[in-house]
């Protein structure tokens, strides 16, 4: 099985993570590369044979594609990799702007888990799309251009800060307190309307169009290797980036072929916040897509053809883990615990503890993809999400497994997890790339 080698896959996930700061880059991103291979709109579809290459999109934020299997899909199901594209960040609130002591602030609103601390003083960015009443957009990139403004959060002097030091960690700086500082130039009482005659000047957006748009405060700054070994890489949104642009790129490998079952490969949206909303995969966006291309397959396509065929489905849930931290070894489930360079996790179950919000992989399926991974000569490790009682975390598997069909948790281990700055290891990041390429044309 030939895959790209790992200095050209690595360069092509760090282009891609630096750009996909956003969910909607990374829609937009993902689009652009499956056009590229020749994957067309599922609207210009009338029939779907085997071979031909396919994406749905939702909202430019979920997407998913497919190459279509030289057996009907109603008949032996798909072969999913899926994975989500939204990552923790700060919110621009509905009416975000406001001013204090001559300063005008971002009002902001946490989006997933976070560690508050985390995000001050750091430079950050602004993305995101404006909407006006008639419809028009404006799209906003402020932050990692090269002669671009960074944005930040203020914290106080160690020298005044003894008494804040007292308070729990979880404490010490209150989540509507995590305000961008965004405009200063010391005229109190007129900083606000300075600010809003700005954004009308350079956006021409109105302080109300602000009311209509989605804008998110993400770190600034593009991925950077780490270590003289250069054997890591810092990037914001590995979560779950890492995972996703790695389905995409096994998909677009496959794409050179006619597979026996439909190869395919979800990116989908909200998972930080219990993939709710019409973009998650608490939505009917899948059982829709899938449904629309067994209509495509079938004369006379009924409901109960996309409910066998998704029972008879199986999928890689595409989603990140923790690596073990020296630092931190009270945490971890002794041997159990996922190591850096030893390729991706797979994780029978995730949850918390006693297994709450698992699917549970059954040990057929878990049997299936050992025998894929070393057929395809992939690296790869199995463990859980640390020490029970300490540790679990959820994925998108749940929702998938409700199906009926076989899911396993199988995606990159990481440092620094939900921090504006996560830690993945070269090698993992490459072998994850080889084990859903192996997966989906398998």
């Amino acid at each position: 099985m030939k895959y790209l080698s790992q200095s050209e896959y690595i360069g092509k996930y760090m282009d891609y993570l630096g750009f996909a700061k956003t969910e909607r880059r990374s829609y937009a991103e993902s689009v652009r590369l499956l056009e590229a291979e020749g994957f067309k709109e599922i609207s210009k579809f009338k029939t779907l044979k085997p071979g031909d290459k396919v994406y749905r999109g939702y909202g430019e934020r979920t997407i998913m594609a497919a190459v279509i299997g030289k057996e009907k899909i109603s008949e032996s199901g798909l072969k999913i990799v899926g994975g989500h594209t939204d990552a923790p960040r700060l919110d621009l609130k509905p009416k975000p702007v406001y001013e204090k002591g001559g300063c005008v602030y971002f009002d902001c609103h946490i989006y997933g888990g976070i560690k508050k601390y985390q995000w001050l003083t750091l430079p950050l960015a602004l993305y995101g799309t404006v909407v006006r009443k008639d419809g028009s957009r404006v799209e906003v990139a402020v932050g990692d251009g090269k002669d671009d403004p960074v944005f930040m959060i203020s914290d106080l002097l160690p020298h005044l800060g003894r008494d804040l030091e007292k308070k729990p960690m979880a404490e010490f700086f209150p989540a509507e307190d995590l305000d961008v500082v965004c405009w200063t130039t010391g005229e109190e009482k007129k900083e606000r309307q300075a600010f809003v005659d700005f954004l009308k000047k350079k956006y021409k957006v109105e302080e109300d169009d602000l009311l209509s748009a989605e804008l998110e405060i993400v770190p600034a700054g593009m991925p950077r290797f780490v270590g003289f070994d250069k054997s890591l890489i810092a990037g914001y949104g590995h979560d779950d980036r890492v995972c996703s642009f790695a389905g995409l790129q096994a998909l677009l490998d496959a794409s050179g072929g006619t597979p026996r079952r439909t190869a395919s490969i979800l990116m989908c949206d909200k998972e930080e916040i219990g993939s709710m909303g019409n973009t998650g995969m608490q939505s009917s966006f899948f059982e829709n897509t899938v449904a629309e291309m067994i209509e495509r397959q079938e004369k006379n396509a009924r409901d109960i053809m996309v409910r066998r065929a998704l029972e008879k489905s199986s999928m890689l849930s595409a989603d990140v883990t923790a690596i073990a931290d020296p630092h931190f070894p009270d945490v971890d489930s002794t041997g159990n615990s996922a190591k850096f360079h030893k390729g991706p996790c797979a994780s029978k179950y995730t949850g918390g503890t006693s297994k709450g919000g698992a699917s549970d992989c059954s040990p057929e399926f878990v049997a299936e993809i050992r025998k894929i991974m070393d057929e395809g000569g992939v690296t790869w490790q199995m463990a859980e999400l640390g020490r029970m009682e300490k540790g679990g975390g959820g994925t998108i598997s749940q929702y998938m497994a409700r199906f009926g069909m076989d899911v396993l948790d199988m995606g990159t281990g990481l440092w620094n997890m939900h921090a504006p700055w996560e830690l993945a290891s070269v090698v993992d990041c490459y072998e994850t790339y080889k084990a859903y390429s192996a997966y989906l044309r398998s």
